[in-house]
């Protein structure tokens, strides 16, 4: 099954390529449900084959992932919390994930829409709590941009150098997945005890 959906993608993108790769990550970073790695691996297949350039790819798959976060920012702060508590299961915002975004959010502010885009699932919303709290437009769209960019970068890697081999794909996927969460962690806390520190000396 595995094998057959990432040969779909696959598909997609030689059949469409860059346009395929925005128009799909536009998608994923909505609320569809569609893994970037199955956009992105491909693409970085293709790409070793001499099908696509790796460095259009990054950029395309970046370009749009930050079209389909704008999306998710600009419904939540137009439209607010009571429509998206109201109405938000209907586009597959449910009320305990729009919670759990909102509290995280709050609780570390706005580094997490960069640490969001490492996060699985969390990618899909975590423009929606920023939206919410109307953060800027420019650092959201700094934020965003940044870390889809690592993001695309590592996925299209592991399509470069790994090609279409299925098995090891979803194995490496699955470390990438545990290390970018480390790697969240890690900033998070860095991120929180250093305005800690900020708040303790003024």
């Amino acid at each position: 099954m595995m094998e057959q959906i990432a040969q779909f993608f696959v598909q997609i993108v030689n059949d469409w390529g860059y346009i395929g790769i925005f128009i799909l990550m536009t998608l994923e970073s909505t609320v569809f449900p569609i893994p970037s790695e199955l956009v992105m691996i491909p693409a970085g297949y293709l790409a070793h084959q001499g099908e696509l350039s790796p460095t259009l790819s990054v950029i395309a798959g970046t370009a749009g992932s930050l079209a389909g976060a704008l999306i998710n920012y600009i419904v939540s702060r137009r439209y607010g919390r009571s429509f998206l508590w109201n109405h938000g299961k209907k586009i597959l915002v449910s009320r305990r994930r729009l919670a759990q975004m909102d509290y995280f959010f709050r609780r570390y502010g706005e580094v997490t829409t960069f640490l969001g885009r490492l996060i699985p699932v969390a990618r899909h919303y975590i423009s929606i709590p920023a939206g919410l709290a109307k953060m800027r437009l420019w650092r959201f769209m700094l934020f965003t941009t940044l870390g889809a960019l690592v993001w695309m970068v590592v996925l299209t890697a592991l399509g470069y150098f790994i090609g279409n081999n299925i098995a090891e794909i979803k194995q490496y996927t699955h470390i990438v997945g545990y290390i970018a969460i480390g790697a969240a962690i890690m900033v998070t806390l860095y991120y929180y005890l250093t305005k800690k520190r900020k708040v303790a000396k003024n």
